[in-house]
């Protein structure tokens, strides 16, 4: 009996699995830094649209040919500590002003409040608000507003472009939705 003949056998199988399983790893962290970021939303600032504790994708290359619009979900770097990534809705761009009169938001001096079909609440009314987005910033609100610790709040209140890591596009737990 050759056991010999059996040793090259399980060493090729081995070789098989290590392979394919570093070959995953590669994949996963090269989708995960460069095609998609994958967050959890601890807080409900931004519900209904995402819940607390919802697991979310945002594609890191949403924005590669294309400006951040108004309406958009993404995620970024929080101006005021930027090892922490908050998820909101942008707002305001750059060259917009954006008013808060009695809860409701107004832009660009639009005797119309802005049409929010997404917000969870009217917002709790409080004293005016004036911001003026800069160049190259952006003005981030979450959807449920009188939860949210939001640009209102900040002391730096834009969200610059080079700070914006992924535009939201699915939340996959606990329930798989597109978002918009």
């Amino acid at each position: 009996l050759d056991t010999n003949s059996k040793s090259p056998d399980i060493i090729k199988e081995i070789f098989s699995w290590v392979s394919v399983l570093v070959a995953a790893a590669v994949i996963a962290i090269v989708l995960n830094l460069f095609i998609i970021a994958n967050s959890r939303v601890p807080t409900p600032s931004m519900e209904n649209t995402i819940m607390t504790n919802d697991r979310i994708i945002g594609l890191r290359m949403a924005y590669l040919f294309s400006d951040p619009q108004r309406g958009d979900i993404v995620i970024f770097k929080f101006p005021d500590d930027e090892k922490v990534y908050y998820v909101k809705r942008i707002i305001g761009i750059p060259g917009d002003t954006v008013d808060i009169i009695n809860g409701k938001v107004y832009l660009n001096n639009s005797k119309t409040p802005l049409d929010e079909p997404y917000i969870k609440e009217a917002m709790l009314p409080e004293a005016p608000m004036h911001f003026e987005v800069p160049d190259g910033g952006y003005f981030c609100l979450g959807d449920n507003r009188n939860s949210s610790k939001d640009a209102r709040r900040w002391i730096n209140t834009y969200v610059h472009r080079d700070k914006i890591i992924a535009k939201v596009v699915l939340r996959y737990f606990p329930n798989i939705q597109l978002l918009k």
